[in-house]
């Protein structure tokens, strides 16, 4: 009887922390990961002494990238280097995640393979569970007290403030084609009874900057967008944060923050993950006026 190999990790590193990246490689590690396909692109913006810190601090993780880029951030850019390192990673089974998402599953990655494959199908999915601090501030970690204890908070903030698409695929085949994001497999969809959590360490320190230079950079159109999504989850933000005195609103109810951890699936989520995955949908596109246009039914 053949051992089943572990998926390939595919994901798209841009400016992060070298300890972020360290923290991120040993989650998946723990998962079982052994293969790592990392792309590396740097903005104009980022400078040259953070740019080889950060492709040291991979090379001293063990993982060789497998390709370095600089250069304007267009929207399409990460989709290019996605499939760049997909194509690399072969024939099989590969875990999609950015380098702020710890994803936490329901069951080994052997077990939610083959249990994908028993039931014919070739895309695992996931839901983004924001983390944050206890009060909300955009702050900077250190490795010794750890992301979890720094933000011990799990909420909906990008469904539900943001209006961004909370969905994405964590586990593809290889002959499965990935939307932009990774929220979508055009012609597969997961199965809604066995998503995993994907915890979102965004909300750190450096992060409005890198926001409000993306809402810059696209209305300029020195950085190419299909859709103004993106540009439009960022102005949420930063003026929720400017509403709120540079911080996130942990006690909204809307946005059902409380504590979790990555070690195992927070209370009731398996409930909960499936009726926001399937109830989902974008929000309604705005006039310039910024009223609500109707659109046609789908």
């Amino acid at each position: 009887m053949t051992t089943p190999v572990s998926p390939a990790l595919v994901s798209v590193v841009g400016p992060v922390e070298p300890a972020l990246l360290a923290a991120w490689t040993a989650h998946y590690r723990r998962l079982g990961i052994e293969r790592f396909h990392l792309a590396f692109h740097f903005p104009d913006h980022v400078p040259e002494a953070w740019r080889h810190q950060l492709v040291a601090a991979s090379h001293d993780l063990g993982v060789v990238p497998a390709r370095i880029s600089t250069g304007p951030w267009h929207e399409h850019t990460n989709t290019q280097l996605r499939d760049h390192l997909r194509h690399q990673a072969g024939t099989g089974w590969h875990l999609i995640a950015d380098s702020d998402e710890f994803q936490t599953y329901p069951a080994p990655l052997s077990d939610m393979v083959a249990q994908a494959e028993a039931a014919r199908q070739k895309v695992i999915g996931g839901l983004l569970l924001d983390r944050v601090t206890n009060d909300g501030r955009l702050a900077f970690w250190r490795p010794a007290t750890g992301l979890d204890r720094t933000f011990p908070l799990g909420g909906h903030l990008t469904h539900r403030l943001l209006k961004g698409d909370p969905r994405k695929i964590v586990l593809a085949h290889s002959s499965v084609t990935m939307a932009s994001g990774n929220h979508r497999a055009p012609g597969h969809k997961p199965a809604p009874d066995m998503l995993a959590c994907v915890h979102h360490f965004k909300w750190r320190s450096g992060v409005l900057d890198d926001l409000e230079r993306r809402v810059k950079q696209f209305a300029s159109g020195e950085w190419a967008e299909h859709t103004p999504a993106v540009r439009s989850e960022a102005s949420r933000l930063l003026l929720h944060i400017d509403r709120h005195h540079g911080r996130i609103d942990v006690s909204d109810p809307r946005l059902r923050f409380r504590h979790v951890t990555l070690d195992h699936l927070p209370d009731g989520w398996a409930t909960e993950a499936a009726r926001i995955a399937t109830t989902w949908r974008p929000p309604a596109p705005q006039n310039q006026s910024g009223s609500k246009m109707s659109s046609p039914s789908s």
